[in-house]
């Protein structure tokens, strides 16, 4: 059966390697890349059929966390493997919480990278030995309310915590001023935070991965 892969990493360098290392053991499998998440978007948006993203955590356009959680609002049924030279577990285990299906260090073999992607491709989760998936419900009940933000309201997010007005968003997003207020005014509601202050202290938190933390000063 053949699949459709996607690598995204905004060094060429590591995308080529990856891609011809993984092309040299699987002749059955499509392997494109993208350099960015817009990059990943498009293609995506083209064509939804991809069994598999190869995503690096921190890239161009995208800070920490962000970029998983956008790719999982707007492509839910796609699988996604953080590949990344960050091992830290308590990153790892956020990534998996955001709906990663495997976390894989940069520093891993061939033979292993393709062990893992197999074990994605059968439906499998890719857990890196020593870390542990167990939640917790405060967690989830986190996590819920940051599922229940739509990918262009993740976009208006990311680009309040960078400072952009609304009708500079507008401009970014090709909509008017007045549907951005409106995302807005969701964003406040669904964080359940008062200010664009709040939500943008919030995103910052979400990029961290300190979710736990996400809604203290709104609950104080």
């Amino acid at each position: 059966m053949s699949h459709r892969i996607i690598i995204v990493d905004d060094h060429p360098l590591f995308r080529s390697a990856l891609r011809q290392t993984l092309e040299g053991t699987d002749a059955d499998t499509a392997f494109e890349e993208a350099g960015d998440i817009e990059g990943l978007t498009s293609a995506l948006e083209a064509n939804r059929d991809c069994d598999l993203v190869l995503l690096d955590l921190n890239m161009p356009g995208v800070r920490g966390f962000s970029g998983l959680l956008l790719l999982r609002a707007q492509f839910p049924e796609i699988p996604v493997m953080i590949v990344s030279a960050v091992e830290d577990v308590s990153i790892i285990r956020r990534c998996f919480d955001l709906g990663a299906s495997g976390f894989l260090s940069k520093s891993e073999s061939a033979a292993r990278i393709r062990q893992s992607i197999d074990t994605i491709l059968a439906g499998g989760l890719w857990v890196p030995e020593g870390v542990s998936l167990d939640g917790d419900d405060e967690q989830a009940e986190v996590l819920a309310r940051l599922g229940t933000l739509t990918p262009q309201q993740i976009r208006v997010l990311m680009m309040l915590s960078d400072g952009l007005m609304n009708k500079q968003i507008a401009y970014e997003l090709s909509i008017s001023e007045a549907t951005v207020k409106a995302h807005v005014s969701a964003i406040l509601q669904k964080l359940g935070v008062d200010s664009r202050t709040q939500a943008v202290i919030a995103s910052s938190k979400i990029e961290q991965g300190h979710f736990s933390q996400l809604f203290e000063s709104a609950e104080s």
